[in-house]
């Protein structure tokens, strides 16, 4: 049986995406990622925490990162976990985990990303719609008031 490795994040971007185009025309986005959470402390205050993600967006969706993502941004990101390792001049071993991203939706209002986008084949990309404003629950029946003692048959 193999492992899953799966990530699904929800955060605001902590920059722009940085862009890298290959020879071959094909690119690559990097951004950071923050996750906030509120807990109480002993004492019974709000404390915040902030994790930072590092994701990478390869192709389509790098291209669409460089047009609609930016800083602040919140986006939902589903993905696998990569670390990479490499050795400096010293020989000292080093670490770098990020998320190398498969799919992400945009959470930020509509407006602030321009013009819709769509879902892109075997990678997706996709505003969430706004949900529409509550309705009034619809009025009860009425039921006639009608003496149905004679009717029981007891």
């Amino acid at each position: 049986m193999s492992g899953i490795n799966k990530v699904i994040l929800v955060g605001h971007l902590g920059k722009d995406p940085e862009i890298r185009t290959f020879e071959n025309g094909s690119k690559v986005a990097n951004f950071t990622l923050a996750t906030t959470e509120y807990r109480k402390d002993k004492d019974g205050n709000r404390v915040e925490m902030t994790e930072w993600h590092n994701i990478v967006m390869w192709r389509n969706l790098a291209e669409l990162a460089e047009k609609y993502l930016r800083k602040g941004r919140q986006i939902y990101v589903e993905g696998r976990l990569r670390t990479r390792t490499w050795d400096d001049a010293n020989g000292v071993r080093h670490y770098f985990t990020e998320v190398d991203a498969n799919t992400f939706l945009f959470l930020s209002p509509r407006e602030s990303y321009g013009p819709t986008v769509t879902q892109v084949p075997n990678q997706t990309a996709t505003v969430m719609p706004t949900p529409p404003p509550p309705q009034p629950a619809p009025p009860e029946p009425k039921v006639p008031e009608e003496n149905f003692a004679d009717d029981l048959p007891f």
